[in-house]
């Protein structure tokens, strides 16, 4: 169960915030001749490897569109409409981050501006195991629609029957995505990353995974392929005080604890009667739930910590820097005001964390680990590049031309500065305009 701190003192915050995750890089040794077999033998490293790990033989790997319409037939129809739904949403909040290009003339003459490129083809790894991750299929696929990527490839793990679960099949045509290939673990992402006779290799990947997924992503970014942000076990932060419901608290703390074995969570209160409680009831809650073992597993890692008041605890939840933040509080609106390290904030007691996961619009991939000190989670900035362009008039260079060729001198370097003046001489003998 949950260990409980009252009122920490600061030498101890650094053991309070410390993750329990493992070190991806232990796994490198295992992870990389898979790399290196499907960089070099392709398709059949991807037979065999499936074969081993997914204990399933497939001749094909690519979704045939029989699959696909019988992905509809069974796909309930209540989460067929759940599914639109959260598309919906999603799509109103990623498209609203849409940028027009806007000119600035930095000075008479000098043009600049910038514009979003759709990165053209990129890649969605979708976990298909225990838990077959639809939702993050619609984190990813949405916003990679609307910026416009050319080609998107989805990977995910067969299930033991060779086939894809349906509800990741209805949720890829309902996104209009048709390259679904049954691949999973790390040699999918070698697939995406090198490419095979079956996978276009990608620009980008997308998605979480296991370790093995996660090293494997971090390998194949030191060989220049980018992917989206660190990832690491699932976390949730919450703050509350005497307004709070034990019930919602404890409900929001199994959420992210059911995740994995090494998810971890944190409650932080300056109620001691709310902090008894809210763990009476997560022991309560615990006994109900279908993955309580799991849960169980995580919430040795994870901590109750009665603070002072609630400027202790927002600057205790900025140094941990979660993954996902509840503002369970009366003073839930100032408090959000005050958090600078944090994935995702939820506001007040029906502001539930499950609603950011599934189907508010906001993007559930999160940075973890404490990186949302320095990273935002995914968005639809995330699919794009953001490329400068600048045009410069004859009367703009003669403007800004001095400053850059005394610039270029004082770094000692004369083709710098000697690409202004050997323009600057030309307008000077030549009326006529560039």
């Amino acid at each position: 169960m949950m260990k409980i701190f009252k009122n920490p003192d600061l030498q101890q915050w650094p053991d309070l915030i410390r993750r329990p995750a493992a070190d991806t890089r232990t796994l490198e040794p295992v992870v990389q001749p898979v790399l290196e077999a499907v960089k070099s033998r392709g398709d059949d490293a991807l037979r065999e490897f499936t074969q081993r790990f997914d204990r399933v033989h497939l001749s094909e790997f690519r979704v045939s569109d029989a699959e696909f319409e019988a992905a509809v037939l069974k796909c309930p129809a209540k989460l067929r409409e759940a599914i639109l739904l959260a598309r919906q949403n999603i799509e109103t909040f990623h498209r609203a981050q849409m940028e027009q290009p806007t000119p600035v003339e930095t000075m008479p003459g000098v043009h600049c501006w910038r514009r979003s490129v759709p990165i053209e083809r990129v890649g969605l790894y979708i976990p298909g195991g225990s838990a077959p991750l639809f939702s993050t299929l619609l984190m990813l696929g949405v916003p990679a629609r609307i910026a416009g990527c050319r080609h998107i490839a989805i990977c995910t793990p067969p299930q033991p029957d060779g086939s894809v679960h349906p509800a990741i099949l209805f949720t890829a045509s309902a996104l209009g995505i048709r390259d679904v290939f049954k691949v999973g673990g790390a040699q999918a992402i070698a697939a995406l990353a090198y490419g095979t006779e079956s996978i276009l290799a990608v620009y980008k990947i997308f998605g979480p995974g296991n370790a093995y997924v996660t090293a494997a992503k971090q390998l194949v970014a030191r060989d220049g392929v980018a992917i989206d942000l660190p990832a690491g076990p699932s976390e949730v932060a919450v703050i509350c005080d005497h307004t709070a419901h034990p019930s919602f608290v404890a409900a929001d703390l199994l959420s992210q604890a059911e995740h994995g074995c090494d998810s971890q969570v944190l409650l932080i209160t300056w109620s001691e009667e709310v902090l008894q409680d809210v763990i009476l009831d997560v022991e309560r809650q615990l006994s109900e739930l279908p993955r309580r073992d799991v849960a169980h597993a995580a919430l040795k890692n994870s901590k109750a910590i009665l603070v002072a008041g609630p400027d202790e605890a927002i600057h205790l939840s900025n140094a941990y820097a979660p993954e996902h933040l509840i503002l369970a509080c009366s003073e839930a609106d100032v408090l959000a005001t005050q958090v600078v390290n944090a994935g995702s904030v939820f506001i007040g007691h029906y502001s539930c964390e499950s609603a950011g996961d599934y189907a508010s619009g906001t993007n559930h991939t999160l940075p973890t680990g404490g990186y949302a000190r320095a990273y935002s989670g995914v968005s639809l900035d995330s699919f794009v590049k953001k490329i400068t362009f600048q045009r410069l008039t004859p009367d703009g260079l003669r403007r800004i031309g001095p400053t850059i060729e005394t610039m270029a001198e004082a770094e000692n370097l004369a083709a710098h500065s000697r690409a202004v003046s050997i323009r600057l001489n030309h307008l000077k003998t030549n009326t006529s305009k560039l």
